[in-house]
């Protein structure tokens, strides 16, 4: 079985092409990304309808890509199911004109690769829909809808949180349950109880309970405002990442107070970390001469105030569910340090858990991590003939409850 992804939540435009044999074992075929980090590190951030914009222009280069990667490419067919009528492409199902009609760069590209390349060797498509910024999220909900229409090939929708957790499987297919996975990324920071095996057509939301989330800002999302505040620019963990690598933590060298650790000692598994960031802001505003170490030093605390509070909480989590494993996930997950003392402290006092991690690559959002969320849901017998495309709809707060 082969599966086209499609992945557009935030501002990096993803198409992977996954292939998955009759034992489950995966072979990733293609898994391109086209990111707009140099647009975010000109204007300070992600805007949506900027993000929205180059998702229209990269879509369908990122297609190409991927299928000529994978070796999927064909010529056009000498009878499509589907012909074009002027602007438009008509198929038995539907207008694709009438699907793309707020995307038309978009619909403009895809009329031009559909005179140009034929139906690829693909079974089923998979998009994310949910949760992230919507604007960005329909551009490829509607992608997906059109060309599962023109091609005639299932479609099936996925959750953005649920794939960041799923990516593991590729590089660590025994997972023990009960586990729990930490997602934590610029839009989310998530403590969440994963109850049971997956299996094909078994990766419901029944298999989840969010047990802990962030009150107001999300980890990613310090980085980011705590980075702004120093000058250092976006994104914010990278760089704040590279400082604290070089800084040196003597206490006697800290021209500064040391950074609270918000909600770190409370009860639930909740977080906040608009405080963390206010502190920053307020102990920044007490240095006059702001030199290369103080902002190493204030790198170096603020990364570790983050950490400090993602490990007490999701470690207690652990605990408390006897979870046999510990997943983390979500663009954050990439950061080295967080990796390095998230597994010492869970071998030292948990030996016997499992703990997952995806390779850098696959910690930030791409398109595999929505392919293999897309074969876990893949319907069979008479649902998959049930699998309408009309229903898909995109959700910026979509929960994976």
């Amino acid at each position: 079985m082969k599966i086209l992804a499609i992945e557009t939540s935030c501002d990096d435009t993803g198409i992977a092409i996954l292939d998955v044999s009759k034992n489950g074992a995966f072979d990733v075929l293609a898994n391109i990304v086209s990111s707009q980090t140099a647009l975010g590190k000109k204007y300070g951030g992600v805007f949506p309808a900027m993000a929205k914009r180059e998702h229209q222009k990269n879509l369908v280069p990122t297609l190409i890509s991927a299928l000529k990667k994978s070796g999927l490419v064909k010529k056009p067919d000498k009878s499509p199911e589907g012909h074009f009528d002027g602007p438009a492409i008509i198929s038995p199902r539907a207008s694709l004109g009438g699907i793309l009609e707020r995307e038309p760069e978009l619909k403009k590209n895809l009329v031009s690769f559909l005179k140009k390349y034929g139906k690829p060797d693909v079974d089923l498509i998979s998009v994310t829909n949910g949760p992230g910024l919507e604007p960005c999220l329909w551009v490829g909900v509607n992608f997906a809808k059109a060309i599962s229409s023109f091609w005639n090939i299932p479609v099936v929708a996925v959750n953005h949180i649920e794939s960041h957790i799923l990516v593991n499987l590729l590089e660590s297919p025994g997972m023990k349950f009960p586990a729990i996975a930490l997602v934590v990324s610029g839009g989310h920071t998530q403590i969440i109880l994963v109850k049971k095996p997956f299996g094909a057509a078994q990766g419901k939301s029944g298999n989840y309970e969010i047990l802990g989330e962030t009150r107001d800002d999300a980890a990613g999302e310090c980085f980011d405002k705590c980075a702004k505040i120093l000058g250092l620019g976006y994104p914010g963990g990278p760089v704040i990442s590279k400082l604290a690598a070089k800084a040196r933590l003597s206490c006697e060298s800290r021209a500064f107070a040391k950074l609270p650790r918000p909600m770190i000692g409370t009860k639930d598994y909740d977080f906040s970390f608009s405080g963390l960031k206010t502190a920053v802001l307020y102990a920044d505003r007490k240095i006059k001469n702001k030199t290369k170490k103080y902002k190493q030093e204030m790198a170096a605390d603020i990364q570790q105030a983050i950490i400090d509070v993602l490990i007490k909480k999701t470690m207690k989590a652990v605990k408390d569910f006897k979870a046999k494993s510990l997943i983390l996930g979500g663009g954050v997950s990439a950061n080295k340090e967080l990796r390095n003392q998230m597994q010492k402290k869970l071998a030292k006092e948990l030996p016997n858990a499992k703990f997952l991690v995806p390779s850098p690559h696959l910690s930030t959002d791409n398109a595999l991590m929505t392919a293999i969320t897309g074969f876990y849901h893949l319907p069979t017998g008479r649902q998959a003939k049930k699998m309408a495309w009309k229903k898909i709809q995109a959700d910026g707060n979509l929960r994976i409850e």
